[in-house]
């Protein structure tokens, strides 16, 4: 579907100036100074891969969710800088340490999210129920593994570049963040693990006669949201110099948010990376203005709940019917031919 097409896209490109209009104009036109549209650039990575997950067991379809993306990020740094610290010292070899810390945390995502795949594929789990479990599986394995307190990571060069480098005056961790939807976007879109991702999520019962496995593809998809996850533990780990089992705790409902302001739906079959990548800016904008404001945390939060629920229920409606003018039915515009007279 093109964009002048779109309206769930149109509908996005319209809230990101909205905010960015309205968030200048508060501000006084600090809302957009450089420095600020940076740190907002290199905030945008964790909650984006965490929404991309969110995304991708969604339209699985099945009521597809995955809640444990947080929490498998976070025991992703904290195994990967209690794994790696003692093997290689960050100030002799900065770029083994990055390299070694960025593989085991991608291998802890991938293994997290394949045990995911395997319960609900394998087993028949519910999605929300088998994540929300594994969830509080993660977490807790994160605090045995790190005792409860936050765990240093290092300060290695490439590792801290990673979360507080420029390019061209752009965060490299967004760089990272657009290649990695790039390249998942193309996946979904070319391949056909896309295909047949968004045919079991559209119609599971011509999937099933389609005959392609269907248990391998959720564990696939499952085990790429786990990827994702991992990935934003790396991010996370760059950011900060240290990590813990409970660093941003609502980073979920702002995930699942972003996914549904996509036009992402419950029921599976859709998504489109180019709307959540706007989706995950406005987010971000409302968010970074609402700052500006002074609000209080306590209050933002009860805002991202409310909007969940508006966008919940608008999804249940088709936006673009709003856009499309009524067509007369062909049949009702008939008259009836008049009745033939016998010939006598």
């Amino acid at each position: 579907m093109s964009a002048k097409r779109d309206p769930q896209l149109l509908f996005l490109v319209g809230i990101n100036l909205v905010v960015l209009l309205a968030g200048a104009v508060m501000s006084r036109g600090a809302f957009i100074d450089p420095y600020n549209l940076q740190s907002m650039a290199g905030q945008l990575p964790e909650l984006g891969l965490l929404a991309m997950g969110v995304m991708l067991a969604m339209s699985s379809g099945n009521g597809g969710i995955d809640l444990s993306g947080i929490s498998l990020a976070n025991l992703a740094g904290v195994t990967s800088a209690l794994l790696v610290s003692p093997l290689v010292s960050a100030d002799d070899a900065p770029m083994l340490f990055t390299a070694a810390f960025a593989a085991v945390a991608v291998v802890v995502g991938l293994v997290g999210g394949i045990v995911n795949g395997l319960l609900i594929a394998r087993i028949g789990l519910t999605p929300i129920l088998c994540t929300l479990g594994t969830q509080l599986v993660f977490t807790g394995l994160a605090v045995v593994l790190s005792g409860g307190p936050s765990v240093r990571v290092g300060s290695a060069g490439p590792l801290m570049e990673i979360g507080n480098g420029l390019v061209f005056g752009v965060p490299i961790s967004f760089l990272i963040f657009c290649a990695v939807m790039v390249s998942v976007g193309a996946v979904l879109k070319f391949s056909p693990f896309g295909i047949r991702l968004f045919l079991m999520g559209t119609n599971p019962k011509a999937a099933r006669y389609a005959g392609f496995g269907q248990t391998r593809l959720l564990v696939t998809t499952y085990g790429l949201c786990g990827v994702l996850a991992g990935v934003a533990g790396v991010l996370i780990a760059s950011r900060n110099v240290n990590v813990k089992w409970d660093y941003g705790q609502s980073y979920l409902l702002i995930a699942i948010l972003i996914t549904v302001m996509a036009g992402v739906k419950p029921e599976g079959g859709y998504g489109r990376m180019t709307c959540l990548f706007l989706s995950a800016t406005a987010l971000q904008l409302l968010s970074s203005m609402l700052n500006f404001a002074d609000v209080s945390n306590f209050f933002r939060d009860c805002a991202w709940g409310a909007l969940l629920l508006a966008f919940l229920a608008i999804s249940r409606y088709d936006i673009g019917s709003l856009f499309r003018r009524p067509i007369r039915s062909v049949t009702s515009s008939m008259q009836t031919p008049p009745a033939s007279k016998n010939l006598s």
